[in-house]
């Protein structure tokens, strides 16, 4: 995988993610009306994994607009042409997010937490699909952050400040949290990350020290999960690996947003990749061991249930849904 210092010796480029004292996605605040999504219902779905259950939690869906600014480095023609070819739409893009549960004996552990209190109304379905799974927010032991972008972070607190999951432990990558909590950093940001990092501080500034714990790239950050860095999309952008019983699930949170662009396509740059040439190399490395090894994986952005298997095609790789 590539380097912390690689990423940080690159010059960082990040969109404006939130407007300075603003949780909701700049693109959001005056994007046209194309309709509503469909949100999953219900929105959960379990699968096996060896011996431990893996959930996928639907946490809900936003629809913006399709514009250049989407795909940094690919016409706007090529990228419609590429959803037309695929029967999708061609004027907007629905996002979807999609934590996940794993659910090893005991322990209920949860991948990243979705946009909580602070989305729209399609969104923040992470607690009602916990609930349609027989499960809630007391049971959850672990929180696993594969990164610090809102949509990522914004489930652990509500808009009262209180934890969302009270009993669990929040395991961060440690290359992020250094990132976004430095101060001379946030002082030096574009305008376009100041909200984010004003986001960071809310949700980690005020954690007690006995529930935040970071742990470096590589690590058993539970039994049977192992953390993978995958720097690129953000400085500390982690991914998580769980083995069970000689079957093994890859969580690839943000290495591809919208697979039928970026899988298809593994050296087009979404919008939000703060350092586009590591994150796609990195991109690559991680779908070749994925297809190589035919593990299943699941995506943060991927169409419900989300999981599924990767298989080569063309220059790139196609997601293949689990049935």
């Amino acid at each position: 995988m590539l380097s912390r210092r690689h990423f940080l010796g690159a010059g960082l480029a990040a969109p404006a993610f939130y407007a300075a004292g603003s949780f909701v996605p700049v693109w959001a605040q005056n994007a046209p009306n194309f309709g509503t999504p469909t949100l999953p219902n219900p929105g959960f779905r379990r699968m096996k994994v060896g011996d431990v259950e893996v959930v996928a939690l639907a946490d809900g869906v936003t629809r913006r607009p399709l514009g250049e600014e989407f795909v940094k480095n690919a016409p706007l023609a090529e990228v419609r042409a590429l959803l037309t070819s695929q029967g999708l739409p061609t004027d907007y893009i629905d996002v979807p997010y999609t934590p996940f549960l794993v659910v090893a004996g005991g322990r209920k552990i949860l991948i990243d937490t979705g946009l909580g209190e602070f989305g729209g109304p399609t969104t923040g379905k992470l607690l009602d699909s916990l609930a349609a799974a027989g499960l809630k927010a007391d049971d959850i032991d672990t929180v696993l952050i594969s990164h610090y972008h809102g949509d990522h972070i914004n489930g652990i607190r509500n808009k009262a400040g209180a934890p969302t999951f009270p009993k669990a432990k929040v395991l961060v990558p440690a290359a992020e949290h250094a990132f976004w909590m430095d101060d001379a950093r946030m002082a030096a940001a574009p305008a376009g990350m100041k909200g984010a990092f004003e986001n960071v501080r809310r949700t980690f500034a005020t954690m007690p020290a006995d529930t935040l714990v970071q742990f470096g790239a590589g690590t058993e950050v539970a039994p049977g999960i192992q953390s993978v860095a995958a720097y690129g999309h953000t400085p500390g952008h982690t991914l998580f690996e769980l083995k069970s019983a000689g079957q093994n699930f890859f969580y690839v949170a943000d290495l591809t947003n919208v697979p039928a662009l970026f899988a298809r396509n593994p050296d087009w740059a979404v919008t939000f990749d703060m350092d586009a040439e590591a994150a796609r190399k990195v991109r690559r490395e991680v779908f070749q061991r994925i297809t190589a090894s035919n593990a299943m994986l699941g995506g943060f952005h991927f169409p419900f249930p989300a999981f599924g298997r990767m298989a080569a095609s063309g220059n790139g790789y196609a997601f293949q849904p689990a049935a």
